[in-house]
């Protein structure tokens, strides 16, 4: 059943709080600034109103998930351990100093019960969005898109792979820290047996947790711990699969590839990300684009330019930019303007009768179009001669072979959309507003380092979906906070 709003109890040691957290923690301020009460108005149909045990505050909830966001790393064991020691992390969950923690097990069963909707998650995203437009902080008009990815938590290889080597990291760490950590050990398992491999990875960190409790005040030794016992848990739910069954391979080049998923973003030249779209590693960046677009209209973002590498310039998304009032600043790729093969040299272009004129200065006496639209190829404009002039033409040789029937002189057609965005891609301003492309690169490399979106932490695109969309709120607001002070001087 759903509580009352969480709100910081009275306390006698409250006190502690100014004494001890800086005013200029950045937790401290994201707690001060922005207000999480929308999480409750989200997900109010999520829960029962008028029976059953009471529930932990959406709210409360919600603030473990940024947590965990916020720093990266840190396992939900881990993570509930530190909230019950660390101040600056009971203030920011409203707790009093002397409260309890939640049950590291009710994280799972929150994400799995009430954020399981992609479109809950855009709504949570676009949140942050309007807290910065409110504060006065968004003030460009330029979009931001580009990509970047996450490797799958298993990679390509088989779970019971990765549960022996977590296994082993474990008693390698034991063995380092003690040495009469030797032969306490179950004894190793059949590795093709996925059963015996789970209780025994199991069995080591319960040896380690019963048998060797000094070990357990090491934090790097309790982390993997957690990491085993986390990792064999989750493998229960995949014995049917057996390995990440949406990640797929992408290519970042030629001869570079990953296994696991692509995050789609979208951002403000000021680095606030207005939305995301998660896919598998193998999907295209430019099809992802209107979705972008629509997303951060949704948010409130405000743009009349978008910019974006050439995997963005294809002519639906040039047809897509024009209907929604923006400039689509992507260079062309160079395969749309580059000169067709086999062309002959000193053909020059008559643009008032709009036909070719060769060497010897004969007009072409008629043209047509071949190929096929809408294949993904540009179509050719063909421009045929006169045959009789060819033959006697004194400029005929390695022009005109003898013996042929027409004498033809073919051109790639590009589209009007493409024609425009060559000449755009000229001017000045195209230039200007191309060099804001560079500013997501920093951004990407916040969410895959610090935030810990390099590699997934669960096993399927729904869990890679929160994972993402949880770094980028904890992002936005980092973000927020920086602009602010700017602002304020």
């Amino acid at each position: 059943m759903m509580p009352d709003l969480p709100n910081m109890p009275p306390s006698p040691y409250a006190a502690l709080y100014d004494l001890l957290i800086p005013a200029d923690d950045e937790l401290r301020l994201i707690h001060d600034l922005v207000s999480f009460d929308f999480v409750t108005d989200l997900l109010a149909d999520t829960y029962c109103h008028d029976n059953g045990r009471m529930a932990v505050h959406p709210v409360r909830m919600f603030k473990y998930l940024f947590l965990k966001a916020h720093i990266g790393y840190l396992s939900d064991v881990d993570l509930v351990r530190r909230a019950r020691t660390d101040l600056t992390y009971k203030y920011f969950l409203d707790l009093a100093p002397e409260d309890g923690v939640i049950n590291p097990s009710s994280l799972t069963r929150f994400r799995r019960q009430r954020m399981d909707d992609d479109k809950l998650l855009d709504q949570l995203l676009a949140h942050t969005v309007e807290v910065a437009k409110e504060m006065g902080l968004l003030k460009g008009r330029t979009l931001i898109v580009d990509s970047t990815h996450s490797r799958a938590r298993y990679g390509q290889k088989p779970i019971g792979q990765a549960i022996i080597e977590e296994a082993k990291h474990l008693r390698q760490a034991c063995y380092q820290a003690s040495a009469d950590a030797k032969g306490r050990f179950p004894e190793k398992v059949d590795e093709h047996d996925i059963d015996q491999l789970l209780a025994y990875a199991l069995a080591v960190a319960e040896t380690v947790e019963s048998e060797m409790p000094e070990l357990m005040m090491r934090e790097h030794i309790r982390d993997r711990v957690n990491r085993v016992r986390e990792l064999a848990e989750d493998a229960h739910v995949e014995l049917q699969v057996s390995k990440d069954s949406d990640a797929r391979t992408g290519h970042k080049s030629a001869d570079s590839s990953f296994f696991g998923y692509k995050h789609h973003l979208a951002m403000t030249e000021e680095g606030i990300i207005t939305a995301v779209v998660v896919t598998s590693g193998e999907a295209a960046d430019g099809p992802q684009l209107s979705s972008l677009v629509e997303k951060s209209h949704l948010a409130g973002a405000e743009f009349d330019h978008i910019v974006g590498d050439a995997a963005y310039s294809g002519r639906d998304n040039l047809i897509y930019a024009a209907s929604q009032g923006c400039k689509l600043v992507a260079p062309l790729n160079p395969r749309v303007y580059s000169p067709a093969e086999n062309r002959g040299e000193g053909f020059t272009y008559n643009k008032d009768a709009e036909r070719y004129v060769c060497p010897a200065g004969h007009m072409a006496i008629r043209k047509a179009r071949t190929g096929t639209k809408n294949i993904g190829k540009n179509q050719k404009e063909t421009h045929y001669f006169d045959i009789e002039l060819c033959k006697r033409c004194p400029l005929r040789e390695g022009c005109y072979k003898d013996g042929a029937n027409s004498k033809t002189y073919s051109v790639s057609l590009k589209s009007r959309e493409h024609s425009e965005q060559l000449e755009y891609e000229q001017t000045d301003e195209f230039k200007d507003y191309h060099r804001k492309r560079f500013a997501i690169e920093p951004k990407n490399s916040q969410l895959k380092n610090p935030q810990g979106l390099a590699r997934n932490k669960t096993s399927d695109l729904k869990g890679m979906t929160l994972q993402s969309v949880m770094a980028i709120i904890a992002v936005n607001l980092k973000r927020i906070i920086t602009l602010s002070k700017e602002k304020t001087g």
